[in-house]
């Protein structure tokens, strides 16, 4: 191997020998006890026994490994020989230190551990018949010849079930079209046997197969899996709201405030957004997103194991089923039976260990996490140092800080709750949440085939965790079809988006209070009215619902279409210029935002109160 090394990938390199340094260790201390017993002639016969009793397991487990990935080992030989330099390389190296191999090559250095673990066996079984039956080591010899034929046989059974692994483990993305033209007689046979079997199962006509073993490793492992789309879906959502954070910038904001704790402030920002938290995130992206991600692609082979092994269970099943009816099967159905019991004894034998080392895996990605977490807080606060003793309350003991801090607060809240209450006396109270664009089709198609009373909409985002989960966004519209899942739980609704059907939390949704067409027009189809409706035709008799020159509020959102218009906020401070169009129509009104002129709709604004001065300030 040290050879090869020069010329071949570490990746060539592993497929090639697996885990041959492992074979060199055990097979270097048996032979270390071989010679041992050389020394012992009247019992050698009888110690050589003992020696292979004693060293039966860890011969099958070494072995076992390398014989699985030998056929890989065997395919990547074979592209090397399509490469006629690098073939000559590697033949010119293997004749120079195994002369012996002549033109085999490297194929002729794979296959010798496969010989030796094969002819342990065979030499035990000839000492056996070389040594007299009433003799003491025969009753050794014979459980050492039978434990190798043992170890042969696991061998040979686990390369099958790992070959059986790798055929099903393979997730393949394939179109319609793909999927469609896979599908053959031999297929439709098959899945609808199994469809048919399982019918059966379901109205009890034949019995199902338990095993709880398998039962609650799959349980098991459905767990971890939750555990790690979760944590993957809570690590991306907390990397985009670092993300917004990085792009919020205070410290570059004209704060019509001179000197003291504000360029403090300031500074101690700007550094921390240039340095300390662009660093936390690249970390962040490298320790902890990636390996999550990773975790969560290998879940996949697995996943498809499981699934292809209940295909399989009911192959098996509908088998035995023939075999106890009729006492024989073809050919195929054997294989089916023989499939179904390699995938099953695989899983039972690996899943556990799997699902340990999975969640060991999450457990550090977790911790590097909070590491993380932690070297932030402790640079923030090394950089912080400086600043913190320039400001006014740096002598002021934790407690009291946090006593004042909490009196400034509790004192704001209030003053801003006031505020609320005063605007809220003024607008009118939103009757429905705002419609996500383009959805006015959808939702008149949901309400023509279900009725208003069966339209919800979605009060908050909604993520689905599992597969019949439905992933939603807020203000989406949907229409009620049960009020409970199929296990009666009243906290899980189906629903219908009009494209797709499942479920969400109840919790989640509201009813939608369908608005009649012309009271929409009148109260919020500004941002969704035609562009004819831009300058209407002047009314007899305008009426100003705003004065001319009023400062006042938008009320809801509105998105300029043309370079007439101006696009508004929710809440955002307005100047009304003239409360009309040029052609005489209040219901659009010309204003000022932000220093920019244009006409938006006169039912978007409203006057806004004028509480008592506000503010706050950290008393010296």
């Amino acid at each position: 191997i040290r050879i090869f090394k020069s010329g071949l990938p570490q990746g060539d390199l592993d497929v090639l020998f697996s885990n041959i340094d492992d074979i060199v260790k055990v097979n270097s201390r048996f032979l270390h006890g071989l010679q041992e017993t050389a020394s012992r002639e009247e019992d050698q016969v009888q110690l050589i026994g003992n020696l292979f009793l004693e060293f039966q397991e860890e011969l099958e487990q070494v072995y076992k490994v390398y014989c699985a990935s030998y056929d890989q080992a065997l395919l990547l030989v074979d592209t090397y020989r399509k490469e006629p330099e690098l073939q000559r390389e590697i033949q010119g190296i293997i004749e120079a230190v195994v002369p012996q191999a002549g033109s085999s090559g490297l194929s002729f250095l794979l296959v010798i551990p496969l010989q030796r673990i094969t002819k342990y066996p065979l030499l035990l079984q000839k000492i056996l018949e070389n040594t007299l039956p009433d003799a003491s080591a025969y009753p050794v010899l014979q459980r050492a010849t039978h434990a190798l034929q043992d170890v042969n046989a696991n061998i040979n059974e686990y390369k099958r079930r790992k070959e059986v692994a790798s055929k099903y483990t393979k997730v393949e993305q394939l179109t319609l079209r793909e999927r469609l033209a896979r599908i053959n007689t031999h297929t439709l046979s098959k899945k609808t046997t199994r469809l048919s079997q399982l019918l059966k199962q379901e109205a009890g006509l034949v019995p199902r197969t338990e095993d709880k073993e398998f039962d609650d490793l799959e349980e098991r492992f459905h767990w971890v899996s939750l555990c790690v789309k979760e944590t993957k879906n809570n690590v991306a959502a907390y990397l985009d709201n670092l993300e917004a954070f990085l792009h919020f910038r205070p410290q570059e904001c004209d704060l019509d405030v001179g000197g003291g704790p504000v360029v403090q402030y300031c500074s101690l920002t700007r550094d921390l957004q240039l340095q300390a938290f662009p660093e936390f995130k690249r970390r962040l992206e490298g320790l902890v997103w990636q390996p999550l991600c990773s975790l969560a692609k290998t879940l996949a082979g697995p996943q498809n194991l499981i699934k292809k092994r209940l295909d399989k269970l009911l192959d098996f099943e509908r088998v035995e089923e023939k075999l106890l009816e009729v006492g024989s099967v073809s050919y195929e159905e054997e294989v089916a039976r023989h499939t179904y019991q390699a995938l099953n004894s695989m899983l039972v034998a690996e899943l556990p260990q799997f699902n340990q080392l999975a969640m060991q895996w999450l457990r550090q990605i977790l911790c590097t996490f909070v590491a993380l977490q932690r070297d932030l807080a402790k640079q923030v606060l090394q950089r912080a140092e400086g600043s913190l003793a320039q400001l006014p309350h740096h002598h002021i003991p934790e407690l009291a800080f946090r006593k004042l801090v909490e009196d400034a607060l509790g004192q704001t809240s209030h003053q801003l709750h006031s505020f609320q209450k005063n605007f809220e006396k003024v607008l009118p109270p939103p009757t429905i949440q705002p419609l996500l664009p383009g959805a006015e089709r959808q939702v008149q198609a949901l309400l023509s085939r279900y009725g208003p009373g069966k339209l919800y909409q979605v009060t908050s985002n909604i993520s689905g965790a599992g597969t019949l989960d439905l992933t939603l966004p807020r203000g989406q519209v949907v229409a009620l079809l049960q009020n409970k899942d199929t296990k009666g739980n009243s906290s899980r609704w189906l629903v219908d988006t009009g494209g797709h059907r499942g479920y969400v939390p109840a919790g989640k949704l509201e009813l939608y209070r369908v608005v009649p067409r012309d009271k929409e027009l009148r109260g919020q189809a500004g941002p969704h009215e035609d562009s004819r409706h831009l300058t209407p035709e002047p009314t007899p008799v305008p009426v100003s619902s705003v004065p001319t020159m009023t400062q006042v509020v938008a009320v809801y959102p509105f998105l300029a279409r043309s370079s007439h218009e101006v696009s508004l906020q929710a809440g955002q401070p307005v100047t009304v210029l003239e409360a009309q169009d040029k052609k005489g129509n209040p219901e659009w009104s010309l204003v000022e935002v932000d220093g920019q002129r244009g006409y938006v709709p006169s039912s978007f604004l409203a006057r806004a109160p004028s509480p008592a001065p506000w503010g706050w300030s950290l008393p010296s």
